[in-house]
């Protein structure tokens, strides 16, 4: 996107942060204006992430300003508000093509850029890669900084606390900066706070506060005296005692959205030695007013009209996987006083919305918590409850360790709807939920099953809650292919598949999830059999001898990683069985899908029609002949 030197005086003069140093302490609230502009601009184009990163940008400046990037290391956590921190490092032009294929990635992303010094995309990681970049310098004897720049949401999850916790045993020099964006401060407060702060990280203080720990370290008693004063003085005036308790130096909150005091506090703060905390608070989609107003759903709109704040909505054909689970989960909890809604921070995403209002004591939002999330569940069933967790396919893999000691070891009756399974785009790479199949199929007790369109996925989480064990119901981002859903709810036949088309060709297409609308039009061009195979364990093994007998060849179908995945599944079955016949496994190749549509993500796997075709035509017309033979009808 072309913008105008002349709309954007001195946001055009920075191409790296060495020129933003450039500028006059002045010129950066001017600086900030231009910034909030250019986002707005940029995002109502393309859509992206949005509101966190209107609300970091006077802290981004800042931090640039004081700390000497790329050779001091700044860490974001999550990464939704770095939108500045691309634009101030370099990547202004390319802002417009960002969630683009080939264009800039939506996180930071250490092969994108010098100055994004760790790739991030889930919560929780920033304090814990800043300290192993700190202890780093200390032992290589440099002069480098490092600074972790976490949310208060990402500091709800565990990993956040358990890096403080070593954090504050070292005495490593360490920057932790809370973006505090879930409160506003009044004017009187906010000067206040931001006096307080710039006292107590002023290098006079602090050299005072190490003296008198040297000289009363000779009296133990009046040490402890002292100090116990200290806290109970900061406890009334700081909401610090517990970072200092972790072994933090507290700075009290400060405006994030004045540049200048955070310029002030940053370069006193650089200054000093061990672990030092920074509150800062700002506010959510600062300078936007609907942002501001509704900062959830401006955390990452579509395109949108600056002047109007209409957010241009992607038009689906029918409702949304996330939508289908949350009527489901609302239908069941009508009829099921024992069904429990969890989430780890993702009510919007999962659809919880309506049951969290419909059942606000059945509903926990247990924050970016996934292993806590889990257990917790465990804990419910064990009291005969029915946890349901609405978790997205890419954060299970955070409590991998709890659902299998935690749950499937005790055979606990948990169901997971595994939410954005598959290939979903934008979000790209660190989203992508690609290994869902592979990790909880080696996993004794686990039920999964991976539906083919919105009727199937209900009758599936439906006949989860059937079963005595843990299972997984994993469906796609977005809409399916349309099909009629059915209010009525019935299970299953357990693990069992679907003959769906009976070919002539000698060629069977085994289908695992929604890629079957896809393989139905194939089919048609090859004349194959296409069996929705439903049940990627247990398998429908006698479904999968039945066809390897009676074709010449199959192919697996399935949005997951092949390595361990669902055709891997097919193929030692078929071993077990002693059948011997030509396969092809058409699934995620081994290599990282970066980010893109969701067609385009699918394109770039060779999962779309174009890439299904090419791959079937070519393994089809050089297939080896085992057992040449007429295709069969089935019994």
């Amino acid at each position: 996107m072309a913008d105008r030197q002349d709309d954007f005086p001195l946001l055009s003069r920075i191409d790296v942060p060495s020129d933003l140093r450039q500028l006059a302490e002045g010129e950066l609230p001017q600086l900030a204006t231009e910034l909030r502009q250019f986002l707005i601009r940029n995002v109502a184009t393309r859509g992206g992430h949005f509101a966190a990163g209107l609300g970091a940008v006077e802290l981004t400046i800042a931090l640039h300003y004081v700390y000497e990037t790329p050779h001091d290391r700044l860490v974001w956590d999550v990464g939704h508000q770095a939108y500045p921190h691309k634009v101030l490092t370099g990547r202004r032009g390319q802002l417009h093509t960002i969630k683009q294929p080939g264009g800039l990635a939506p996180f930071p992303a250490r092969a994108e850029s010098e100055f994004d010094t760790f790739g991030v995309g889930h919560a929780s990681t920033s304090i814990s890669a800043a300290l192993g970049m700190a202890v780093a310098a200390a032992q290589q004897g440099s002069s480098r900084r490092a600074v972790a720049i976490i949310g208060d949401g990402a500091m709800t999850g565990g990993m956040a606390w358990e890096a403080m916790l070593h954090a504050g045993s070292l005495p490593t020099d360490l920057l932790v900066v809370l973006n505090d964006n879930d409160m506003s401060i009044s004017e009187n407060v906010g000067a206040l706070s931001n006096y307080l702060t710039r006292v107590l990280s002023s290098r006079a203080y602090t050299q005072l506060r190490e003296r008198g720990k040297r000289v009363l370290s000779q009296m133990p008693t009046i040490l402890e005296l002292a100090r116990r004063s200290e806290e109970h003085l900061k406890g009334m005036v700081l909401p610090g005692t517990l970072f200092e308790e972790l072994g933090f130096n507290y700075h009290a909150p400060i405006d994030g959205h004045d540049v200048l005091a955070l310029v002030r506090t940053l370069r006193n703060l650089r200054t000093l030695r061990g672990p030092q905390f920074l509150h800062v608070v700002t506010r959510k989609g600062k300078g936007y007013a609907p942002a501001e107003a509704d900062p959830i759903k401006w955390h990452g709109p579509g395109p949108f009209d600056p002047a109007s704040g209409t957010i241009f909505k992607e038009k689906l054909p029918g409702p949304a996987f996330s939508q289908v689970f949350g009527t489901w989960l609302c239908d069941m909890a009508a009829r099921d006083t024992r069904i429990v809604g969890i989430t780890p921070a993702m009510r919007e995403g999962s659809g919880l919305v309506e049951f969290s209002r419909r059942f606000p004591e059945r509903y926990y939002d247990v924050a970016i918590a996934e292993q806590h999330a889990v257990t917790f569940a465990a804990g419910l069933a064990c009291e005969g409850l029915r946890p349901v967790v609405a978790i997205y396919s890419t954060f299970l893999q955070r409590a991998y360790d709890q659902l299998i000691h935690d749950v499937a070891l005790q055979k606990l009756p948990v169901v997971f709807a595994l939410d954005r399974a598959g290939l979903v785009g934008g979000d790209g790479a660190t989203h992508q939920g690609s290994f869902d199949l592979s990790f909880l199929r080696c996993v004794p007790n686990m039920v999964i099953m991976a539906p083919a369109d919105e009727n199937e996925c209900r009758q599936m989480l439906y006949t989860a809650t059937t079963l005595d064990g843990p299972v997984a119901v994993r469906y796609p981002r977005g809409s399916g292919p349309g099909a009629r859903i059915a209010e009525e709810m019935s299970a299953l036949p357990f693990g069992r598949a679907e003959l769906r088309r009976e070919g002539r060709s000698g060629l069977a297409l085994l289908v695992f999830g929604v890629l079957l609308d896809a393989a139905l039009e194939l089919a048609e061009r090859f004349d194959a059999t296409v069996v929705n195979m439903r049940f990627v364990k247990p398998l429908d093994v006698d479904m999968v001898a039945r066809i390897a007998e009676r074709h010449e060849a199959l192919v697996t179908i399935e949005e997951n990683a092949l390595a361990g995945g669902a055709g891997a599944a097919v193929a030692e079955a078929l071993a077990g069985r002693g059948l011997l016949v030509p396969q092809l496994l058409l699934g995620i190749p081994d290599r990282f899908i970066e980010h893109g549509s969701r067609e385009d993500c699918l394109a770039a796997a060779g999962l779309d029609r174009t890439g299904l075709t090419t791959s079937i035509e070519r393994f089809w017309a050089t297939r080896v002949r085992m057992r040449p033979r007429a295709a069969g009808a089935l019994t």
